[in-house]
């Protein structure tokens, strides 16, 4: 067995591998969300849900794309995972903990919190994929297009509380963004002083119109709903 091979495993058991697994994780995740945001935008075409109902049909039929989703679910529970490990290892052992950037109030207020928001948007997200993905694919396979199933959750679930609880949930995810952006590089050693600033406003840009584009889907169906639009 090489030296580096050896040292691999080790690497990854230590704080430091664990956060270089979190941050290569965390930004494959990051990657993800504009491109489920753009399939997801078509639900505001004025069609019936014709473009959506297709672009779904290709997603949860193309062997491409299943390879992808396993690859993808395999990323969330190596985040997820690493994110257990490092808070429980932090909290034992009382250390700085997980945290990136240049460090002050307030961004040890977001490092605070980097661990109760991810553990609401792993709630948020199991519900999520019961509502829509299980229940699309398993419990109304075939019968129900997938347009009527979101319109349904985002109108009717929970009374219509689904939908804001969608929105809380996004509010969520922009705040955890908003720190693990910058941290993630923080983590891999990419600091520079030209550089970082810039990481910093694209991670702030990011954390906010991401998890917005995806807030305004669940408002857009209950105003329709409600009759507002």
């Amino acid at each position: 067995m090489s030296q580096a091979s050896a040292q691999s495993p080790a690497l990854i058991a230590t704080s430091l591998g664990k956060k270089y697994l979190m941050a290569l994780s965390g930004l494959f995740l990051v990657s993800f969300l504009p491109v489920h945001l753009i399939g997801n935008l078509l639900l505001f075409k004025n069609d019936g849900g014709a473009a959506f109902d297709a672009y779904s049909v290709f997603m949860s039929t193309a062997i491409i794309i299943r390879v992808l989703e396993v690859t993808l679910v395999a990323g969330f529970l190596v985040h997820i995972v690493d994110g257990i490990m490092l808070l429980f290892k932090n909290n034992s052992a009382r250390p700085i903990g997980y945290k990136g950037g240049s460090g002050g109030k307030a961004q040890s207020f977001f490092s605070k919190y980097m661990g109760p928001t991810g553990a609401i948007i792993l709630i948020y997200l199991i519900i999520h994929i019961n509502s829509f993905t299980l229940k699309h694919r398993i419990y109304e396979s075939g019968n129900v297009a997938f347009y009527q199933t979101v319109k349904t959750a985002f109108e009717l679930q929970w009374g219509g509380f689904y939908a804001w609880f969608y929105v809380f949930a996004m509010l969520l995810m922009g705040f955890h963004l908003n720190h693990g952006f910058s941290s993630a590089f923080q983590s891999l050693g990419l600091n520079h002083k030209k550089y970082t600033p810039l990481i910093k406003r694209v991670g702030l840009l990011y954390s906010i119109v991401i998890p917005a584009g995806f807030a305004a889907i669940p408002i857009f169906f209950q105003l329709k709903y409600l009759k507002v639009i």
